[in-house]
Formats: structure tokens, sequence, C-alpha cells
């Protein structure tokens, strides 16, 4: 079952194309990779799922809803929800807090207490593994555990696509890797489908189901890890060295 389906989009800033007539369709349970040297465009796509730009053409489509033009908001209430590069958190509320907000946020939390929204909060925290983390305040966690939290509070918006844009980013070899295995158990736990920006290559190939590559915001390949790998347009898109035929 095809859960996204982006047709022909393109996205200009100026005179630049960030995302240049881009199409590909995203079945329900993949984790799709989506990779490229850069400003290859990467974020603008997640950012044009998400809601954050408009495209100036083409056509999203989620769960057979057209949500081209619709507002970041109402995608969340669909069940698209989004990690950031640098998380944005509250920086002087504690972890638990950070969850809670985010949980009342919900179109389906209207009528809950701070209370409920707070046990709620603690399901997430425990998915993570920052339960016991969960009365530090954010501004003293370390990076690792902010990037949990800010996984935590995407996923307290119970998303059925979750975007992640560089889980990975600015962590050691061995964070990096107990970030993926927690992503693996949160998309088996939770059914999530997950399109998941990353330059962590090593890890993610061993974990997406497919891999799309950006380059100059172009598509320029894609399909399975061990194919992209061996890919000429994409060794020369990383190493700016053409492959001979």
């Amino acid at each position: 079952m095809v859960i996204l389906n982006v047709d022909s989009v393109s996205k200009n800033f100026g005179g630049v194309k960030a995302v240049d007539n881009v199409s590909f369709k995203v079945e329900k349970g993949e984790i799709i990779g989506l990779i490229g040297p850069n400003g290859a465009g990467k974020t603008t796509l997640i950012n044009l799922i998400s809601g954050y730009y408009k495209p100036d053409s083409g056509k999203i489509v989620y769960n057979g809803v057209d949500i081209t033009k619709m507002p970041p908001y109402k995608r969340a209430k669909l069940g698209i929800s989004k990690t950031f590069q640098n998380p944005r958190l509250v920086p002087n509320m504690t972890a638990s807090l950070n969850v809670t907000y985010a949980i009342l946020g919900r179109e389906d939390a209207k009528k809950m207490s701070l209370y409920e929204a707070a046990a709620e909060a603690i399901y997430y925290l425990d998915l993570v593994g920052l339960l016991q983390k969960r009365d530090i305040l954010a501004q003293d966690l370390p990076l690792y555990e902010l990037r949990l939290l800010e996984l935590a509070r995407a996923l307290a918006l119970r998303p059925k696509l979750l975007l992640i844009d560089e889980a990975m980013a600015g962590l050691n070899p061995g964070e990096a890797e107990k970030i993926r295995r927690i992503i693996i158990n949160i998309q088996e736990q939770l059914n999530l489908t997950i399109i998941w920006i990353e330059h962590v290559l090593r890890l993610l190939m061993k974990t997406a189901n497919r891999i799309l590559v950006m380059h100059y915001g172009r598509l320029i390949a894609e399909g399975e890890p061990s194919k992209i790998a061996e890919n000429p347009l994409v060794i020369e898109a990383y190493t700016g060295k053409r492959i001979a035929a």
C-alpha cells in the first residue's frame, strides 16, 4: 500500500532549484534512506513533505489525501511528524515536560489533563531509553540524549509517517549505532513508515529497505542499498570524480 506519493515536486529559492521535479512513492512500513552530498536538497524535500515549505509545482499525496497546500499542523493531525537536524526543544523544561506539551498539542488531547499527558510522556521517554532522565532539564542533556528527546517528542504526536533529519549528526560511532537500533525497534513496535536523511551512510545502508539519492535538487538514483552503493552516478556525486563506463 502506497502511503506517500511525491509527484513532480519542485521548490526554488531565488534562482536556486533546491528540489527539481522530484517524484517517488513510499510503501507503508518502509524505511527509506534519503542521501546525497551537502546541498543536494534533502532537507528541503523533507520540509515540503512536512509542510514547512510549499512546493512551487507538483503534488504530494498522503494516504490518498492531497496535502500539497496543507499547513504543517494539519499534516501532523493526519499522522506526519518530523525531527530536526538541530533539536528544537525548550531548554529550561525537563525532558518529561518537553514530551508532555507535544502530547497536549495533539487534536485528540484537547480533553486530556496535564497529569494524563505526563503519564503518556513516560511511555515515549521509555521507548527511546530516556526514562531515567525524565526530570533533567533539556539544556543539561548531552547531544546524544537531546537527539533521543527530539525523537520522543516527534513520536508523541503518534505519527504514521516519521521524517528523520540526521539523527546521528555529531555523535560518535557507538552512539550512532545505538540510535540506529532504537529507531529500528521503534519502527517495528509502532509500525511506522520512515523517511530518514543521514550522512552516516554505512549505518543507514544496513537499515533502510530502499535508498533515494539526491544531487543538485534532482533524484539521481533509487533502489536497494547494495545496488545504490555500486551506482556510478552516486559514486560520482559523492567523490566528484567521473566513473569510467
